[in-house]
């Protein structure tokens, strides 16, 4: 009787437009709810009349789960129950209790009588529910989900959400398979199966495929399971790496996704508005005899419908819903498009059809093509492998074909299917996106960095699947709770994370050169930034792991200074991190922990922790190179020292090239205080409180052995070259150290703030831009064969072709020589006099 009484206060609410299209699902599924739980809390409470309803939950899916549900829709629960909490009777088991509540939930809302029935039920939805009970034990439904549920599964999980019962359990549950829903990682071959299933839906309800009367608006081709398809889809691809996607509402998932640039904004508008126009249409089919279907009738009865939803007639209604169907069958059809014809196995058509498609040494492409389709490499064996393969060959030889060289490319393309540990997901994501095969060969032909990272961890391909790749990084604390796992997560699980994290982001940095999407200085920075968010995530999982067992130096604390390129924000793909540890406090102090240890003691061991968690490769890969040499004494002395012992070291016996070094100093791990206390130390060091020393002759020599000892690795060495990025550090630390002024690690802010040439500065950021290329695209620092990638390189440097970048190079080293000697002229001219 109530749910007859709603269903027509709805319909007056529907028809009279006081209610839009939210208000009646809502309302309508706010029903559902309240009666599924009062079916659960009876079921209970007659069984064990004095227990506490709890134990037992309903997890809502489909449109119930999304707050959409029609006027004849079935629900599609899932019932779990808690072993442990579910009221029983004596000696009864769990899962026994478990069923005969289902049963009777079940019987509680379909039973008819007089009044008719309260809902349909549908639970085939649980996991293999052909051999499962009506209700699963949650940790047996927490297994299922993580080991053998089925791609259709997780797109149906993205509307879930606890309706009935223990609702905590319920939360407890959807937590705990949240990674199985929304994964970072993702298999493509998943998005596949759910287009091929709206493929077979369109096959299996051909009859309302085709628009006119008889339509059917939920399965027929442009209807509203269409548009519901398109969302999840998109929300699973890009979910993993976007909590705001994790909504279940179609319209709001959408909205999210034109937010977040997933999806045009146009598609999104009129998705959502076919959305409520076919969604109205079902209910006005729905409204009449309380009718089970989504077909629209055919003859008079297509008039009443039309005149319920205000139209004069069928024909009316029908002209109202075409545009809304021809939109969205578009829209989807992207998606659900038929692939591409397969390459033929025939050798002498192949070959035509690779020599029409562009590739000239067609001899080469046959090989390697005979090769992959022989499955000589483990990734190719598998049935799986081999149809991904065939599925993305088309599309990747079309590709391969338009790199700048094919040959090249293509070698370097069966060196990666060589390496890879599986092949048939990141076949998937290129067949899913087929615009990542273009991004794809660009790394293979231009940046052999790159590509070596992606042979040993495909999965970075992933992380460029939307245009958020191409995002400027943001800020360190924001890089920092993105690697930050939970408090209490197991220490080996957080150094994973954070390398997964990282190898994600640098090889998301380096593909913005390669796509020409960011200015490497801009690169360069980011690359900092993801290094620095880092250390302040591994650093403090150190300390906490350390001080289980040593417990903590009272009033004293771990500080870290970073030094070099990391100091300066500027770090290039290959660049190591020179890092100094440091301590506040009393070197004679001692931990309070189960296993004491002196201070210095105890910081040293946490320093070598420190190091390991930031260098030492894990199963999810390596992470930076770690230079602790400019610390003091460099390697004779201990590994981390404190305030006080830094400071008069600094004041009494360091080097002009340590003091050169810190210029650069920057401190990156400590409280605030700790940070500013130790700055104050470097300022008052680099303001003069420092030994005197004859500086410009200690850089003419330092700068002279090193060139003796680290010559230019090439011709476009922009870092040792004479006239290159290491004589422009040299003349702005010593003018530095001179007039005691312009200190400010960021090179380019301190050559502005000095008495140098103006010039000096665009020199910095052409070398600098330079060096964040090269070491993707000629890590060797050779002239590159390929036109194309001297084009790449000169379109990072923002200038016109390869014989400007020449020309460019060239004034950049003159003008830095012209400054090196103009900060040591006078000193040279002086020793010139004394010989004389």
């Amino acid at each position: 009787m109530a749910r007859r009484r709603l269903a027509l206060q709805v319909a007056l609410g529907d028809l009279a437009g006081v209610f839009d299209l939210t208000e009646v699902t809502h309302r309508l599924t706010d029903f559902a709810d309240r009666a599924l739980d009062l079916a659960i809390r009876t079921a209970i409470r007659e069984r064990t009349p004095d227990a506490d309803p709890a134990g037992f939950v309903a997890i809502a899916l489909g449109k119930q789960g999304s707050r959409e549900l029609n006027y004849s829709s079935d629900i599609d629960p899932i019932f779990l129950f808690d072993p442990h909490t579910l009221p029983t009777r004596k000696n009864e088991e769990p899962v026994d209790a478990a069923v005969r509540i289902g049963r009777r939930v079940i019987e509680l809302l379909q039973a008819r009588d007089a009044d008719g029935y309260v809902l349909r039920v549908d639970l085939r939805l649980r996991p293999t529910p052909e051999v499962t009970p009506i209700a699963v034990p949650i940790d047996a439904a927490i297994v299922y989900y993580e080991s053998q549920a089925l791609p259709w599964e997780r797109a149906a999980f993205i509307r879930a959400r606890p309706a009935a019962g223990d609702l905590a359990l319920g939360r407890s549950f959807l937590e705990a398979i949240g990674p199985f829903i929304w994964r970072r990682s993702l298999d493509f071959g998943a998005i596949g199966e759910i287009v091929e299933i709206t493929r077979r839906i369109r096959d299996h309800h051909s009859q309302g495929q085709t628009f006119g009367p008889g339509y059917d608006l939920k399965r027929g081709r442009g209807g509203i399971r269409e548009i519901e398809f398109f969302a999840q889809i998109h929300q699973l691809i890009h979910g993993g790496r976007d909590p705001a996607l994790r909504v279940g509402d179609t319209r709001a998932a959408l909205a999210a996704l034109a937010a977040s640039g997933r999806i045009e904004a146009c598609d999104a508008a009129a998705l959502s508005e076919a959305y409520v126009v076919l969604r109205t249409a079902e209910h006005r089919v729905q409204m009449i005899d309380d009718r089970q279907t989504h077909s629209l009738p055919t003859g008079d009865a297509l008039d009443r419908v039309a005149r319920l939803d205000g139209r004069a007639d069928g024909e009316a209604l029908l002209a109202h819903l075409l545009p809304h169907v021809t939109r969205v069958a578009e829209i989807f059809d992207r998606l659900a498009a038929p692939g591409a014809a397969a390459l033929s196995t025939d050798p002498d058509t192949l070959a035509a059809h690779l020599s029409h498609a562009g590739l000239n040494d067609t001899a080469v492409a046959l090989t390697r093509i005979a090769s992959w389709r022989a499955a000589r490499y483990p990734a190719l064996r598998s049935a799986a492998a081999q149809s991904a393969l065939e599925a993305v060959l088309p599309g990747l030889i079309g590709t391969l074909a338009e790199a700048p060289e094919p040959k090249a490319a293509l070698n370097r393309l069966d060196r990666l299917f060589e390496r890879l540990p599986s092949a048939v997901n990141i076949f998937r994501l290129l067949e899913a996106r087929p615009a990542l095969s273009v991004l794809l060969v660009q790394l293979l032909s231009h940046a052999p960095t790159l590509a070596e990272e992606l042979a040993r961890r495909p999965d970075l391909l992933d992380g460029l699947i939307d245009a958020s790749a191409f995002d400027a990084v943001p800020g360190v604390s924001e890089l920092a709770a993105e690697m930050r796992l939970k408090t209490g997560t197991d220490y080996q699980a957080q150094l994973d994370h954070v390398r997964r994290i990282v190898a994600d982001r640098r090889f998301a940095l380096g593909a913005q050169i390669i796509a020409g999407a960011s200015d490497p200085l801009a690169v360069a920075s980011g690359y900092s930034r993801v290094a620095e968010a880092a250390i302040e995530v591994l650093a403090t999982a150190a300390v906490d792991e350390f001080s289980r067992a040593h417990g903590h130096v009272p009033g004293s604390e771990f500080v870290i200074l970073a030094l070099g390129r990391l100091g300066g924000g500027a770090l290039t793909q290959a660049s190591d991190l020179d890092l100094v540890y440091l301590f506040t406090g009393d070197f004679a102090g001692e931990s309070d922990g189960p296993k004491p240890l002196g201070a210095t003691l105890y910081y040293n061991r946490l320093a070598q922790r420190v190091t390991a968690a930031l260098s030492v490769p894990t199963a999810a890969g390596p992470l930076y190179p770690i230079d602790t040499r400019l610390r003091p004494s460099g390697n004779q002395g201990p590994l981390a020292v404190n305030f006080e012992s830094f400071a008069r070291y600094q004041r009494e016996n360091a080097w002009t090239w340590e003091h050169m070094a810190l210029t650069r100093a920057r401190p990156v791990f400590g409280s605030p205080a700790a940070r500013e206390e130790l700055q104050a130390i470097i300022d008052d060091v680099l303001g003069g409180n420092r030994p005197e020393r004859n500086v410009i002759d200690d850089a003419l020599r330092m700068r002279a052995d090193m060139a003796a000892h680290k010559p230019p690795a090439g011709p476009l060495d922009a870092k040792l070259l004479p006239g290159g990025l290491v004589d422009l550090e040299f003349a702005v630390h010593v003018r530095q150290l001179q007039t005691r002024r312009g200190f400010d690690p960021h090179l380019g802010r301190a050559i502005a703030a000095l008495d140098l040439p103006p010039s000096l500065g665009p020199a910095h950021d052409l070398l600098t831009r330079m060096i964040v290329t090269l070491r993707l695209v000629a890590p060797d620092a050779a002239e590159p064969d390929l036109p194309a990638t001297r084009a790449l390189i000169a379109r990072a440097l923002r200038l016109e072709d390869w014989s400007a970048v020449r020309a460019a190079l060239d004034s950049a080293r003159q003008e830095v020589t012209a400054a090196w000697k103009g900060v040591t002229y006078g000193h040279a001219a002086r020793r010139e006099g004394d010989g004389a």
